[in-house]
């Protein structure tokens, strides 16, 4: 009888511990939209986000802690095309720029209208 006041007692402890966890965990960010403007794309989020960027091969890549819906395009920019593409990843998102020379990218944060923007600017080597 014990055991089994002692087992619904560590039960409800857990259910109890992991219904606060939720409640404290804080909303990932939501990528709103991709906008590919005349010198650069813009990526749009409902809030600030964390982000690491890579130069794999000449290829620029950018890993987003964020959720959102998968989205390709292209740009131009000094009359070189530069493909994109936003995939899901483990741990959030994946954009990768894409062209025929190794790209640069400088990335800048807004904050306009309650919006977090990311401009990705492209230099082509």
């Amino acid at each position: 009888m014990r055991w089994r006041f002692f087992g619904s007692l560590v039960l409800i402890g857990l259910l109890v511990g992991m219904m606060i966890g939720r409640l404290t965990t804080p909303e990932p960010a939501r990528l709103i939209d991709v906008q590919a403007v005349e010198d650069g794309l813009v990526l749009r989020f409902n809030q600030q986000t964390a982000y690491r960027e890579e130069l794999i091969d000449g290829a620029y890549a950018l890993l987003l802690q964020a959720r959102g819906s998968e989205g390709a395009g292209q740009l131009r920019f000094n009359g070189e095309n530069i493909r994109w593409r936003v995939q899901p990843a483990e741990h959030g998102l994946t954009l990768h720029l894409v062209a025929l020379r190794a790209l640069r990218v400088q990335a800048t944060e807004l904050e306009v209208g309650g919006d977090w923007l990311l401009e990705l600017r492209p230099a082509v080597d």
